[in-house]
């Protein structure tokens, strides 16, 4: 009986977040305040739904977009992309000797927080042979700081009286998660959204590089590097949209569409979290991973201001 009212509850949680009557952080808190009070009845389903939701949401902001302004906005983003980055891989390497941090644990923390989160984790986690208890802990304490990113920036941003184009990119560089790049965002303004999803994205590719960097350091051989091919379906809609290939009102609803099933992602990534997970993460995992993200932060935010 139990189990069926907390699969009913799920769903018309799921359809209330769906409809767009909730913000990005109000759609993580129902989630994880789900959590606490039943378990989750599709957690396995809802990890496979994130990627998949996630992937379909970004293509769809895509139809929203035009290319003269994408590769403007990519091309500004290159360098802060590229000094966080190195900057941060090298910090990570520091870091996790000076706290006698396990080095597959502390590589997977390093490369969530430097390039995108979960997707970078789960495609560096296979090429370092990293074990399951790393992966999980690694997860863990990304997702967390995701789901405090989406308070905390957008209440800095409004303080420091960023711009709507600095706050993208701000994000796009400083929080971890595409999902929560994008769910920060999407409530400051339709140009932030833009340039956020733009620079994250661009930023994702870099998952190629870390990872032949990972093969070297870690000396495994006989992995395959992913590729996050559907950044070529998010560029084929900026495309379709740039030249007018599909009507206008065909557009606007997909992009509509997309950041409701986004907001419908931040829910399902906060019924994902659990107090347990985030208590067995230990101590160092998590000062590693703040001291990281205190570190992109101010050293982005230092770029785009001065």
């Amino acid at each position: 009986m139990k189990d069926r009212i907390a699969k009913i509850t799920f769903l018309l949680m799921a359809l209330i977040v769906f409809s767009g009557w909730v913000n990005s952080p109000t759609a993580l808190l129902l989630g994880f305040g789900f959590t606490l009070f039943f378990n989750n009845p599709f957690k396995a389903y809802c990890h496979k739904a994130i990627h998949s939701f996630l992937k379909v949401s970004v293509v769809g902001l895509g139809f929203g977009m035009f290319i003269k302004e994408t590769l403007e906005t990519g091309k500004e983003g290159f360098m802060l992309t590229f000094l966080s980055i190195t900057l941060t891989v090298g910090l990570g390497f520091l870091l996790t000797k000076a706290l006698k941090l396990d080095k597959k644990l502390g590589h997977l923390i390093t490369s969530g927080t430097s390039v995108c989160g979960g997707s970078a984790i789960a495609a560096i986690s296979p090429v370092i042979n990293a074990k399951s208890k790393a992966i999980s802990i690694a997860l863990a304490v990304v997702f967390l700081l995701n789901s405090i990113a989406l308070f905390v920036f957008p209440a800095i941003g409004h303080y420091l009286h960023l711009s709507q184009h600095q706050f993208g990119l701000w994000c796009a560089v400083a929080i971890h998660d595409t999902s929560s790049v994008i769910g920060a965002s999407i409530g400051y303004g339709d140009e932030a959204l833009r340039t956020a999803t733009t620079v994250k994205l661009s930023r994702m590719l870099w998952i190629v590089p870390l990872s032949i960097l990972s093969m070297l350091v870690f000396k495994t051989k006989g992995e395959k590097v992913k590729m996050p091919y559907f950044i070529l379906l998010f560029i084929g809609a900026i495309i379709l949209n740039s030249y007018q290939l599909i009507p206008a009102m065909a557009s606007l609803t997909i992009v509509s569409i997309s950041k409701k099933l986004l907001i419908l992602t931040l829910f399902l990534v906060g019924s994902t979290l659990s107090i347990e997970d985030l208590r067995a993460t230990g101590t160092r995992p998590m000062v590693l991973a703040v001291l990281l993200w205190v570190f992109i932060s101010a050293l982005s935010l230092l770029y785009i201001l001065y």
